[in-house]
């Protein structure tokens, strides 16, 4: 925690966010240069740090201006573009999760099942070939480039706290009012939502953490329980008439349901602890923090 740049006090507040943005886009740079790594693993990880990336910059949106949202819609253009096997992907992780469930179909069906969710994987992954590779690091030299002169050496900490703040109410509202009949758009743009948050609150955490562990804990397991009820909704989607697992779905779809429940109310029981504290409450907090640090 204590290596990776972040917000600490006595380091001017815009110096350290840039440190922050090097330091995003030397992982996204990493990612696709590593020759060790694969193409999946280097996508991944590619896409990952576009993540972060993509949060640091809705954080500092309103002091950028119209440069930090065509850096944001490039971000999010580029993590598309290499998003070709992520829903085959999504599958495979959700068969996994039903082995929680009893009443499976035999080892061999879902061995099959495995096999065409591969299959269908490795025919929508993306190669980063010479061509790809070659933009990608364009794109993040110019990012780099922009970066240097981001108008921030006069942002302060509570100019900053207040956008901390906003991103953790659009995710409390963001929240449903009636979790069991939620609809899959809703708890997806929570999910969102959470992501943005937990990668923001990260830039806190050597104020306090403890407290920033226990913070993003509880986002990134709230991340997982959504995440896992929207790749079972994936895998259902692909039961339907006329698609690739239809003949399963007699044998998968209670199950499914069923995973989903228990994932939509585990989201509850986190995003009830999550979300407990007002917004003007996580304002003070962060505010009293920073004056210890200092």
């Amino acid at each position: 925690m204590d290596d990776k740049p972040a917000l600490r006090p006595g380091r001017p507040v815009g110096e350290a966010l840039r440190a922050v943005a090097r330091d995003v886009l030397a992982e996204a740079q990493a990612a696709i240069d590593d020759p060790a790594k694969s193409d999946a693993v280097a996508v991944h990880d590619f896409r990952r740090a576009m993540k972060r990336w993509r949060a640091l910059l809705r954080l500092l949106g309103p002091f950028l201006g119209q440069d930090g949202r065509r850096l944001r819609d490039e971000a999010r253009d580029f993590a598309r573009a290499l998003g070709g096997a992520r829903d085959a992907q999504s599958a495979l992780d959700a068969l996994a999760d039903l082995k929680k469930h009893e009443g499976l179909p035999s080892a061999r069906s879902l061995a099959t099942l495995r096999a065409r969710l591969d299959q269908a994987r490795g025919a929508a992954e993306t190669m980063l070939d010479a061509g790809i590779r070659t933009r990608l690091r364009a794109a993040l030299d110019e990012a780099a480039a922009a970066v240097v002169s981001w108008p921030l050496d006069r942002l302060t900490f509570d100019d900053l706290a207040d956008r901390f703040v906003r991103g953790y109410r659009a995710a409390r509202r963001a929240v449903p009012d009636d979790w069991p009949v939620a609809k899959s758009e809703k708890l997806h743009e929570l999910r969102k939502r959470v992501v943005t948050h937990r990668y923001q609150m990260d830039l806190v955490a050597p104020l306090w953490p403890r407290f920033s562990r226990m913070w993003t804990g509880e986002c990134q397991r709230l991340r997982d329980r959504l995440g896992g009820y929207q790749d079972l909704n994936l895998l259902a989607g692909l039961l339907a008439p006329h698609q690739p697992l239809a003949r399963w779905r007699s044998r998968l779809a209670a199950a499914i349901a069923e995973r989903q429940a228990a994932h939509v109310a585990g989201a509850a029981r986190v995003a009830a602890r999550l979300f407990a504290e007002k917004p003007n409450a996580l304002r003070r907090k962060l505010a009293t923090m920073w004056q210890i640090g200092r």
